[in-house]
């Protein structure tokens, strides 16, 4: 029997006709499960909130001016080359 790991729900997965790196979804909570083990079936949460915060912490940087560190960099090379 295996379960989401994010809300318990027992989620019906055949191990031979599954394989390691794929992507299930839960039929409850709806959370994208990968596969990272077969025999026993062992699925990890995949996160979604850590890309929601970058892109999160990206749209408040445009907002109040800031410049990413990865443009920082871009925009010394360019004052360099004049």
């Amino acid at each position: 029997m295996i379960r989401c790991p994010e809300c318990s729900t027992e989620i019906d997965v055949d191990e031979d006709e599954v394989e390691e790196g794929e992507i299930l979804s839960c039929p409850e909570c709806e959370s994208e499960l990968e596969v990272s083990q077969t025999h026993p079936v062992h699925l990890n949460l995949i996160s979604d909130d850590l890309d929601e915060e970058d892109d999160d912490e990206e749209e408040e940087a445009a907002e109040n001016g800031d410049v990413p560190e990865d443009d920082e960099e871009d925009e010394e090379e360019e004052e360099d080359e004049e």
